[in-house]
């Protein structure tokens, strides 16, 4: 029988790694339940990510098989979803799944009605189970209809329960007085020796300590801020950080940082650059200034296209030197491999990174991973930090001229708006930090890359973008993601162009994507074709969610534009979940962040005059997260900026609810009226 896989036309990396399956494959789309419906054949929804790892074993055991094939081929219609590609299909079935079995996880598989209903969910199988499954499946539709019809009506209620935000009816006032219950239980969490919660596996979760440092500063909480450095050094010292190249990957396996899940996206580095930024204004510690630029020269070297857009991963697979695909073999070392290659620097080297108990890892391989400060390894060898420096940069480079070499994990490289607006506030955070024009430039061209491929005649936005072609209408974390992004590109440039594309694009969330009733952003825009929920995404994870994001953009563009809308609109957003703040602050920390703003002093900081743009660098060289800053060279009709303009005088307001108190002329006078 002539094999119809359809995934040859598609330009997502990871359905292409399935169009030579022998498994009939077709991408989402609406042709396909009808197809299925005309057929009345059950639908099988393979939903997963290029770099998944399970994703990939199950592919080759079970769908690369002929036999198996055939059996999915007979019994079902097969559709394969790239959850990068459709995190609204992915949102819908994974809330299936953990109704169904109380868990979730990639590969996931679905099996639906004609409709697109579930009937039942999976992860991971071994072949001859999944084959059992697929057997088993296949004849239910004809032998028992209204079993499954009633049983797929069950749980798409229980998936549309999952995902409507009930509001609460009497809402409390916001009170500062919940962050320390909050943080009694968060601390008893801690792991005090290797930071990080205590356990494993062990994620990074930037938003959950943007958070905690805003906060440990903000009240002087030493002991908080003690375990946010804690934490920030012991992942950057960990294996979970690329010690030559840069970047990290997505988890750690273990409890100490060491052995990570080796892929590494693009989100994750963009969230920990800007998290590492701050990190650096509070401590001024010049090793997370390296981790920043190591990080940033990892994305630009691998994540990034010649018109400035991003990718999405890099693979945790790899060929070894016997051929074959092994998890981290492009980055872990042998002991006589390194003993070849820097010769006389070994003895250092393997003391700087650990090659020996402490690094080794599994077969002979050595994860690089740090435990002792430069200063400690620079006395052990009776040198200077700047000759230590210098020996270990030069046995990076030749380290990284060999690995070079070795062949490559694969490049997802495809490019979401949302993760590239991600990157793109990353590198702007850098730039605020360390004022290096490279990183204004890489954001501006990412700007630019967006502007002129992901947004529609409409000016509404893609979703994503690959081989010149841009698809899938914009969902919420991309507007979302962007206008914070464009925010801070005002913050840190006064151009007004990026603050008035941000009201560009929030005028589109609250027409397409706004129930005004319900006080809360859908994850889809109206104007898309229904599916059988229409899902909505309110708790933070390793990205914060698209509600959370929007609500704190709104209420920075209420003190820009002086607009009250914007504002009730973010404090009903979060007055919708302050109910679950203390039973589940876990799944919070940026609305968490958000409530920072209502609870605590809020600032707006204005700077008018020649030396505007001078005054903002020596403002950006202080933590403070709990303002907004406007300013301009010139005259501006900006709200916060109008009528403040004297020539060839700079002047800087600090306001506070509305008030503003007396003008100031150095920053050192205005950071005084900031407490």
């Amino acid at each position: 029988m002539e094999n119809t896989n359809k995934l040859i036309q598609e330009t997502s990396p990871y359905l292409l790694q399935h169009a030579h399956n022998p498994v009939d494959w077709h991408a989402w789309g609406p042709e396909v339940f009808a197809q299925a419906k005309k057929r009345n054949k059950l639908v099988l929804i393979s939903i997963g990510y290029s770099s998944c790892h399970w994703c990939h074993v199950m592919a080759h055991e079970s769908f690369e098989d002929k036999k198996i094939a055939g059996l999915m081929n007979e019994n079902f219609i097969n559709i394969k979803v790239d959850r990068e590609e459709r995190p609204d299909v992915d949102q819908i079935y994974m809330n299936a799944l953990q109704l169904m079995t109380g868990h979730g996880g990639w590969p996931l598989n679905i099996v639906a009605l004609p409709d697109g209903r579930p009937i039942w969910g999976g992860t991971y199988l071994p072949k001859e189970q999944w084959a059992g499954i697929v057997r088993q499946l296949g004849d239910l539709l004809e032998q028992a209809p209204k079993e499954l019809f009633d049983y797929a009506e069950k749980l798409t209620k229980g998936i549309r329960e999952m995902e409507s935000l009930i509001p609460d009816k009497f809402p409390k006032n916001f009170d500062p007085k919940i962050f320390p219950q909050i943080l009694f239980v968060l601390k008893t969490q801690f792991d005090i020796v290797w930071g990080g919660s205590k356990g494993a596996p062990k994620f990074m979760m930037p938003n959950k300590y943007h958070f905690l440092l805003r906060y440990a500063r903000q009240i002087n909480d030493e002991q908080l801020l003690n375990q946010v450095v804690l934490t920030l050094n012991k992942m950057s010292f960990g294996g979970i950080f690329d010690q030559l190249g840069g970047g990290f990957s997505r988890y750690s396996t273990d409890e100490k940082w060491h052995v990570p899940h080796f892929e590494k996206m693009l989100y994750d580095n963009a969230q920990l650059v800007s998290l590492y930024c701050d990190a650096y204004l509070i401590t001024k510690d010049p090793w997370y200034g390296k981790v920043v630029k190591s990080t940033l020269e990892f994305v630009k070297r691998e994540l990034t296209n010649e018109m400035g857009g991003f990718y999405c991963a890099v693979d945790a697979d790899s060929k070894n030197a016997e051929g074959m695909m092994e998890e981290g073999a492009y980055y872990v070392w042998k002991k006589e491999e390194l003993q070849t290659i820097l010769e006389e620097d070994f003895r250092l080297f393997s003391d700087y990174f650990n090659i020996n108990e402490t690094g080794y890892w599994e077969n002979g391989n050595y994860i690089l991973i740090r435990t002792e400060t430069p200063a400690i390894i620079a006395e052990k060898y009776g040198i200077s930090r700047i000759e230590l420096e210098e020996k270990i940069e030069k046995c990076t480079k030749n380290l990284l001229a060999v690995r070079g070499k070795r062949t490559a994990p694969g490049l997802d490289d495809k490019s979401l708006t949302s993760w590239n607006a991600l990157m793109m506030k990353a590198f702007l955070d850098a730039y605020r930090v360390f004022r290096k024009e490279e990183y204004l430039n890489m954001a501006l061209k990412n700007a630019t890359f967006i502007l002129e491929n992901q947004l529609q005649n409409n000016s509404k936005l893609f979703h994503t973008y690959k081989n010149g072609k841009s698809s899938v209408n914009g969902f919420l974390d991309d507007y979302a993601f962007l206008i914070e992004a464009f925010i801070a590109f005002y913050e840190n440039t006064f151009d007004e162009k990026w603050l008035y594309s941000a009201k560009d694009l929030t005028g589109i969330v609250l027409k397409d994507f706004y129930d005004q009733e319900k006080s809360f952003f859908y994850f889809n825009s109206k104007e898309d074709r229904s599916l059988i929920s229409r899902p909505s995404e309110f708790q933070d994870n390793v990205i914060p969610s698209s509600n959370s994001v929007m609500a704190k953009n709104l209420f920075k563009l209420s003190h820009f534009f002086d607009n009250k809308n914007y504002r009730d609109i973010s404090e009903k957003l979060l007055k919708n979940i302050y109910s679950q703040l203390e039973k589940y602050p876990q799944a919070y920390f940026n609305w968490l962040d958000l409530l920072m703003n209502f609870t605590y002093k809020f600032y707006e900081i204005a700077i008018l005059g020649e030396n505007a743009k001078n005054e903002l660098i020596e403002i950006n060289k202080k933590y403070l997260p709990n303002k907004v800053v406007a300013g301009n060279t010139e005259n501006s009709d900006l709200y916060l900026l109008k009528n403040r303009w004297k020539s060839k005088e700079t002047w800087l307001y600090v306001c506070q609810n509305q008030t503003c108190l007396v003008p100031v002329q150095s920053v050192e006078e205005a950071l005084k009226l900031v407490v």
